[in-house]
């Protein structure tokens, strides 16, 4: 019998409204759009500003207590940051964890139709709800910063010069958002147009309709002036699956 897949619990706060029937609330899901989204973008309310701010940050999915947890089990999201930003001071000064909107966004094709109208995307995109700490302990932080980092490419860190210096750890925060909630939002698929659209024959003889499929993909690696080694295979190997993953991904959503 296969594992139940878990999901965050539908309510109030994480309920896809529009277009409910894109939504996704598995677990995997959700933390696998975040875990490969390279730019996070965090949300909080600071204390001392009328508005609320909106920070590109990077991180990552995992649980320092169970490290080989799989994406579909419940995780900590790891947010990385130098010390005196601004999020990361006010988690300092704050009596208790901040609560947090985080948001992952991917872009997989342009959906022209034949009416501005009916133009869309097909994405995939996640959020998620929590409240934010500090992480103090020192063996949770270096959990942390080599999750985060074998997050850009897997396995660099161990790749790379260690352990961290002192300083390096001084001046490196880390925000451990324990999560309440999330849903994902997931858009596939070719055009949807209106039908008196559909029976102008003068419009469809003028209009181009379709998708165009959109990914990331990595280009060829430029050494750095005092490198001194070819590109590891456990790089190159990661670059090669990368842009091919996304662009079998953007032309299969397009073509559902």
């Amino acid at each position: 019998m296969g594992r139940h897949e878990l999901e965050y619990p539908k309510d109030a706060v994480n309920a896809v409204r529009r277009h409910g029937e894109r939504a996704v609330y598995a677990l995997k899901t959700i933390h696998g759009l975040v875990n490969t989204a390279p730019i996070l973008h965090v949300s909080f309310n600071p204390v001392d500003s009328p508005f609320p701010v909106t920070l590109p940050m990077i991180g990552q999915m995992g649980s320092f207590a169970r490290p080989s947890a799989s994406l579909g089990d419940p995780l900590d999201l790891y947010l990385h940051g130098y010390v005196s930003a601004r999020f990361f001071s006010s988690a300092r000064a704050a009596t208790e964890p901040m609560p947090v909107c985080v948001a992952a966004s991917h872009v997989d094709g342009l959906v022209l139709a034949l009416s501005p109208f009916n133009h869309s995307y097909n994405y995939r995109s996640a959020i998620l709800f929590g409240h934010a700490a500090l992480v103090n302990d020192d063996d949770e932080k270096r959990y942390a910063m080599r999750l985060i980092t074998d997050g850009v490419v897997p396995d660099r860190w161990a790749h790379t010069r260690q352990p961290p210096t002192a300083a390096e750890m001084q001046s490196t925060s880390i925000l451990r958002v324990s999560i309440v909630s999330g849903s994902a939002k997931i858009r596939e698929g070719g055009v949807i147009d209106d039908k008196h659209d559909l029976n102008d024959q003068t419009l469809r003889d003028a209009v181009w309709t379709g998708v165009v499929p959109m990914y990331s993909a990595m280009a060829e690696p430029i050494p750095a002036p005092y490198n001194k080694i070819s590109l590891p295979s456990y790089a190159s190997d990661y670059l090669d699956e990368f842009s091919r993953e996304n662009k079998e991904h953007s032309i299969a959503a397009a073509k559902k």
